[in-house]
């Protein structure tokens, strides 16, 4: 298969992958559209006597899984879940939706269309596209002392709102990150023309996970996935949730009817990277044919440049804007368990190198100054008001180019049972450290503090 990588990446990176700030837009009002479902349910039971209270938010869908992708019409869904305790709820599903869409209408009275009740949630539609979702859910303990959630759709319904999110996550770890970046291309692809209905984000990431084809270049673990997914559709089109192997992720008989135009659409355009498996494939004929499979602005650039490189050697080209890929390796304590701030907890941070006097962080910060490399940071609980017995787990979380060029992003979520964690300063970045206390199987407690790095020493 030619070798185009290179270009691969450079697409994915500036075309494909959502630039951050389109990301803290989507985060900002996700949690604009909570506070003011919270402002309304207070002015709600102010008017009519009752006491609803949201206990848990969850972020779900291709936000939570980080696989949104540039779309230039920003018809972007934010799925939220907000959990209420289930005795404190109607036991009704319509008289529940209606209580959360009445409580958003307090709030949302300046949008064209008003908050609405669907089947599965509570709809939020801006002008501009975007589409605020949020499913509730309510909870109450088992005999073991485990949360049981159900969902509100048109009965309740058992289901977690986490199982699918922590399945992402554990599986594109298990991958090592490498899933991420396959569901994203897909998606591209499917949404590369106008007029397409493809199947929705879920499916298409339980295809990628099902057919995953492991390979050290992207553009070859890209085809040759997609290609089993296509041979996959051609025997099967049932499609299970990943969380529930009992039930159907086809709801609708329209879902057939989109998997159909998946199997043929993907037909189609890879036959047209058939000239990619010739020995005389060209530079210009391999950009030419992901142009056709992408129909994207960046491949027809790279068609229009060939000409340029025409006397070039393929080979020096090909690595002459090398990009390097990131995995991101970042987990969340709401998808392993559920978040109950009912302690204080407080971090704080000693400033250690050679030849200076210890300082803390703190200190450092309220002068404005940034932390310079190579210096040694000892985190530890300066305040912590929770009973044992409990258990201990970090977070470290490495931000900037820098982390991003060496592959260092980090995050993950780590059982140590210390009270203290050390760590170095390397690089550039505004990293932060997050410490939890889990007692009984729920975050009680959560503390983060930031850790901004520059290039001085």
């Amino acid at each position: 298969m030619y070798n185009i990588e290179s270009k691969i990446k450079t697409f994915y990176k500036n075309n494909v992958v959502l630039p951050k700030g389109q990301k803290t837009h989507l985060f900002r009002l996700k949690n604009l559209n909570i506070d003011r479902l919270e402002e309304g349910i207070g002015e709600y039971n102010s008017e009519n006597g009752t006491s609803y209270k949201i206990v848990e938010t969850i972020t779900q869908g291709s936000v939570a899984m980080s696989t949104v992708v540039q779309n230039e019409s920003s018809d972007y869904d934010i799925d939220v879940a907000i959990v209420f305790d289930k005795d404190a709820l109607p036991e009704s599903t319509i008289a529940t939706k209606n209580m959360v869409v009445k409580a958003l209408r307090k709030k949302c009275s300046q949008f064209n269309v008003e908050p609405e009740a669907k089947t599965n949630c509570i709809r939020i539609t801006y002008e501009e596209g975007y589409h605020v979702d949020f499913a509730v859910y309510r909870r109450t303990k088992d005999l073991f002392d485990n949360y049981v959630y159900e969902h509100c759709g048109s009965e309740w319904r058992k289901r977690d709102p986490k199982a699918i999110t922590k399945w992402f996550l554990d599986s594109n770890k298990e991958k090592e990150y490498k899933l991420r970046i396959v569901v994203r291309l897909l998606k591209m692809f499917s949404k590369s023309r106008d007029g397409w209905v493809m199947p929705g984000g879920l499916v298409q990431s339980v295809l990628v996970e099902e057919n995953f084809e492991e390979d050290e270049r992207i553009d070859k673990m890209f085809y040759r996935t997609i290609e089993s997914i296509r041979n996959r559709l051609i025997h099967n089109k049932e499609i299970f949730n990943p969380a529930d192997a009992s039930q159907s992720l086809k709801l609708i008989k329209k879902d057939d009817d989109r998997l159909r135009k998946l199997q043929d659409r993907l037909t189609v355009y890879m036959n047209k990277l058939d000239v990619l498996f010739k020995e005389d494939c060209t530079y210009k004929q391999a950009v030419g044919a992901w142009n056709d499979f992408f129909n994207h602005s960046y491949w027809q650039e790279q068609y229009d440049k060939a000409e340029e490189i025409r006397m070039m050697k393929e080979s020096a080209f090909s690595g002459a804007d090398e990009e390097l890929i990131y995995y991101e390796s970042e987990e969340f304590i709401q998808y392993f368990f559920p978040v109950e701030k009912r302690y204080q907890l407080t971090l704080e941070c000693n400033v250690e190198q050679d030849g200076f006097r210890v300082t803390t962080l703190m200190n450092i910060l309220k002068q404005g100054k940034w932390l310079s490399p190579q210096k040694t940071l000892n985190f530890f609980i300066s305040l912590n008001t929770v009973p044992k017995p409990y258990d201990i787990y970090w977070k470290v979380k490495n931000r900037g180019e820098e982390a991003k060029r060496r592959n260092c992003l980090r995050g993950q979520i780590v059982k140590t049972n210390s009270e203290t964690h050390t760590e170095t300063t390397q690089f550039k970045g505004e990293h932060y450290v997050e410490c939890f206390i889990i007692k009984n199987g729920v975050c009680v407690a959560k503390s983060k503090i930031n850790v901004p790095i520059s290039h001085r020493s």
